[in-house]
């Protein structure tokens, strides 16, 4: 499979470099298009296909930000390279299957073309139903009985055991979902949204911005505060009002 690209990035300099590393270490990347601003990468993606946009974010008059919107109304996959490494959180909310700091390093662009072929194949192998754009509650689908939770992204989707989920975290409009091999998922989705499918069985919410799964809890404390201890030794906390029923419910799960 070989993608079609561009490159978006107000710097001569950084542009040439990026196309050249491309040519040289990505065969299955075909650079189509290079622009100098957010509003020439906008109107060349508006007329022309294309899969996936290296996009610098500080550029002016417009930041690869901006541009994000129209980007993934086509379906456009982004990559995003800068000097700046603070926008690194802001770039994995958007859903970005990357995210390259400046000078970029031939090993990690490598990485992440390969993730964006991935992500590319999946999308293609998926049925024409499943890529339209789902209803608010659809977002959460099941298989399996309720055995796994079905988390959307720009491009496509990842499939969760939910035994793997140790808890989610609410993060302003995001939910975070933490799992037990150590990895994150940002959702771009409230935590209300999974709360009514996660609130049976082994899981609850146990504050306005947490919900926990009972396999992953070890202790009830009161000794800082009402806290639930996690097995990996992490501590998080139990709002006043859900006290009584935690320990009701972690009771009842434990006793099964």
């Amino acid at each position: 499979m070989t993608l079609q690209a561009i490159i978006v990035d107000d710097e001569e300099y950084s542009r040439k470099s990026l196309f050249f590393l491309i040519q040289e270490n990505c065969p299955d990347v075909h650079v189509s298009h290079i622009a100098q601003s957010a509003q020439e990468a906008r109107d060349f993606v508006a007329s022309n296909r294309i899969d996936l946009a290296f996009l610098d974010i500080a550029m002016p008059r417009e930041t690869g930000f901006d541009l994000l919107p129209a980007l993934q109304k086509q379906n456009v996959m982004v990559i995003f390279t800068t000097a700046y490494d603070q926008y690194a959180l802001k770039a994995i909310k958007s859903n970005a299957v990357d995210y390259l700091l400046k000078p970029i390093d031939i090993s990690e662009l490598k990485e992440s073309v390969n993730k964006a072929v991935r992500w590319a194949e999946l999308i293609s192998a998926q049925p024409a139903s499943s890529k339209q754009e789902q209803k608010a509650e659809d977002w959460t689908k099941t298989a399996d009985s309720k055995s796994k939770i079905t988390l959307p992204h720009a491009h496509g989707y990842h499939v969760i055991e939910l035994e793997d989920i140790v808890y989610v975290e609410a993060d302003s409009n995001y939910s975070v979902f933490h799992l037990k091999k150590g990895d994150k998922i940002v959702i771009s989705k409230p935590l209300k949204e999974f709360e009514l499918y996660l609130e049976e069985g082994s899981f609850m919410r146990i504050h306005k911005s947490i919900i926990i799964n009972f396999r992953f809890v070890s202790e009830y404390s009161t000794r800082n505060g009402t806290q639930v201890i996690l097995k990996d030794g992490r501590a998080l906390p139990v709002s006043r009002r859900k006290s009584n029923e935690f320990q009701e419910r972690s009771r009842l799960y434990f006793q099964r």
